[in-house]
């Protein structure tokens, strides 16, 4: 994405190669590649993958990378939103890309909604981003986003990205995370307990059974009902919405 999508571009050969080692620590069937901007990624991706596919939505990017790597084996270039692009279609991918902090959860919910067909993803991310994705129980980071990505994927933040590589720099630290989505689900029901954990951390400072007395009732005879959503492990908020969807009407 062009500067005026929110776009910093990533310049530092030695981050760059770094994650391209991330990305393909071995060589790959497939990459998606989300917002290739002006190409320097996708000059280290090309060679560790059999197929590379680059999808850009700012058009005026479009001309120079079919340019630039027209003799590219492997190589597609999409302009399309990726919000709108079916991850499904192409079958078990890798996905990469540098995504702006503006559009990374929704990115982020994306690729993990696509299951199976995701194998994994190496993301650029603002580091507050990365340390909400990562956060533990207790941490002032975790949160509804902690909990969701964590309920699909193991979140791994591999290592953390100066302004200083960018151009123009940005103002504040950036940080490269890998989501491995889990091969089995943790839960039978993922939209109800999504929406569970949504009013768990509706009101962050309060516990849980200020937030949850109105949708289930039975929180107040539960021992968690005196906590904070924060201090609650993603495997015992699991238990819990079991328990208290079994006590419902």
């Amino acid at each position: 994405m062009g500067r005026k999508l929110g776009q910093h571009f990533l310049v530092r050969r030695s981050t760059l190669e770094r994650i391209a080692q991330s990305v393909c620590p071995e060589p790959a069937e497939l990459v998606v590649e989300i917002g290739p901007g002006k190409g320097a990624l996708t000059e280290r991706l090309i060679p560790r993958a059999r197929r590379l596919i680059a999808i850009e939505v700012d058009p005026s990017l479009i001309d120079p990378l079919r340019r630039r790597f027209a003799a590219a084996p492997g190589f597609e270039l999409l302009q399309a939103d990726i919000l709108q692009t079916d991850l499904t279609q192409w079958g078990p991918l890798t996905l990469a890309g540098n995504l702006p902090y503006y559009i990374a959860s929704p990115i982020i919910e994306k690729a993990l909604a696509a299951g199976r067909f995701v194998k994994r993803a190496v993301f650029l991310v603002q580091k507050e981003v990365a340390d909400r994705l990562t956060a533990a129980p207790g941490s002032r980071d975790y949160g509804y986003l902690t909990v969701q990505t964590q309920l699909l994927s193991e979140a791994r933040s591999l290592f953390r990205v100066p302004p200083s590589a960018f151009r123009p720099p940005p103002k504040v630290d950036s940080a490269v995370i890998e989501l491995t989505p889990r091969p089995a689900p943790l839960t039978t029901d993922t939209s109800s307990f999504l929406e569970f954990a949504s009013l768990c951390f509706r009101m962050k400072r309060k516990t849980l059974r200020n937030n949850l007395s109105g949708a289930y009732p039975a929180i107040s005879s539960q021992p968690e009902s005196r906590l904070r959503a924060e201090q609650v492990p993603l495997e015992q908020l699991l238990d819990l919405h079991a328990r208290l969807s079994s006590s419902r009407p």
